[in-house]
């Protein structure tokens, strides 16, 4: 069967418009560590999961899952010290405040989770968040997701902190960090205005989907105060920042603040669905008084043994160190790629992930969406997965699985020094 067959029988099955990347869809039918193979037997490298973080078919998780799945799986209203042991284990990686879990098995799920235990402890109904954000799917998660400045809801937006294109020209980094404050704060006076107490904040730690943008010094530490002195509640989607992705093992202890709330998905279970919520005890008390929560195939003992399986190698590999290594290497050797290539006009990023801004003019900053998009493309053709993304779409996102190493660094390189000459020429 050709790729175009393929693609003509799942339109009919899933409905037209089901997202695909690439202008030629790849059929990919395994996965190894940092490689994906095609139904053709082509290589490629995997620059864009997280949700496989400790590699594809890693070998421990599939045995956990495996033995697990041979053994017991039930839902979450009998004892099982497997549950109760991840959920201790996950917590003895975050701050020492957040301390208690509720499980779920999406992302999506654990930012309306987060929302709702917001609420419920508040008291108020209003949520702040970036005008360029996006935090899943269900009907109310899927209202943060690039609101416009200036709403009049429960859920409204501030622009996204960045020194890139910042809300303002000319000013320092002290000021601009003032000025995004402000934004914050004009927010809060408004839902006061309009009657609707203040319920959170939530923000991607390192705002991933905004396109990773350098954020103003002390910014974030800063607008978790303001929404606390309005009586809300700081979030923290993790979900694309957390479990070692960023050098640390949460985004937040990178950009410098401590969340009431934090909310995880996709690695946590690398590609099994295993998501979650962590807060303080009292939070998380609350919420299950007033919520009575209930998910069938969350805090389930499969769950449990696969996420304590990824546990096992990202401290027994150390692969948060890796982040930091093999990421520092990477964005270093990046680094010189503006200086040759107008196109490219920013390098940024934390740990293993990263994002290159890509644009059609650099003194005007102008967003090249399509030359992103080409860049992905060509790479793919190349056997290196990546794709566009941020508030712009010019933003090439590199985002590979956990376990991948300098030399793959050195690959994916070469392949984009490649695709950069025959796009603009040599340097």
């Amino acid at each position: 069967m050709t790729d175009n067959e393929l693609l003509a029988r799942r339109e009919r099955a899933l409905g037209k418009g089901a997202y695909l990347f690439y202008r030629e869809p790849v059929n990919i039918v395994r996965g190894e560590g940092v490689y994906l193979f095609d139904d053709a037997g082509n290589r490629y490298v995997d620059l864009y999961n997280n949700v496989p973080c400790v590699g594809h078919a890693n070998a421990h998780v599939v045995e956990a899952m495996t033995k697990q799945a041979g053994t017991l799986n039930v839902h979450s209203r009998y004892l099982h010290e497997s549950i109760v042991k991840y959920a201790e284990r996950l917590s003895a990686h975050h701050d020492k405040s957040l301390t208690t879990t509720v499980f779920t098995c999406t992302g999506t799920e654990a930012n309306e989770v987060a929302i709702m235990m917001a609420r419920f402890a508040t008291g108020g109904r209003g949520i702040i968040c970036t005008d360029a954000a996006y935090h899943g799917n269900s009907e109310e998660v899927r209202k943060l997701t690039h609101t416009p400045v200036g709403g009049k809801g429960e859920i409204r937006s501030v622009p996204f902190p960045q020194t890139y294109r910042p809300i303002k020209e000319g000013t320092s980094e002290a000021e601009l960090a003032d000025l995004y404050l402000a934004e914050v704060g004009r927010v809060i006076e408004e839902f006061a205005a309009d009657g609707i107490p203040l319920a959170g904040m939530l923000v991607c730690s390192i705002f991933a989907n905004e396109g990773l943008p350098n954020i103003p010094a002390g910014f974030m530490s800063r607008a978790a105060e303001l929404v606390r002195q309005a009586g809300g509640l700081f979030i923290a989607d993790e979900v694309q920042a957390g479990l070692c992705r960023p050098g640390r093992w949460w985004g937040y202890e990178v950009t410098g603040f401590v969340p009431d709330i934090v909310s995880m998905g996709k690695p946590l279970g690398n590609g099994f669905p295993l998501a979650g919520v962590i807060a303080r005890e009292e939070l998380v008390n609350q919420f299950r008084t007033s919520a009575r929560y209930f998910n069938t195939f969350a805090s389930s003992p499969l769950q449990a043994e696969v996420g304590n399986a990824v546990l096992d190698v990202l401290e027994n590999e150390n692969l948060c160190q890796n982040a930091v290594n093999v990421g520092a290497y990477l964005r270093d050797q990046l680094a010189s790629v503006p200086a040759r290539y107008d196109a490219v006009a920013d390098v940024r990023g934390h740990g293993l992930f990263a994002g290159l801004e890509w644009v059609s003019d650099r003194a005007a900053k102008t967003p090249d969406r399509k030359g992103a998009v080409e860049a992905a493309n060509r790479l793919k053709n190349k056997g290196f997965l990546v794709s566009n993304a941020g508030a712009l779409g010019n933003v090439l996102k590199i985002r590979p699985p956990l376990v991948f190493a300098r030399q793959h660094a050195d690959l994916f390189l070469g392949a984009l020094g490649e695709v950069l000459q025959e796009m603009y020429g040599h340097s």
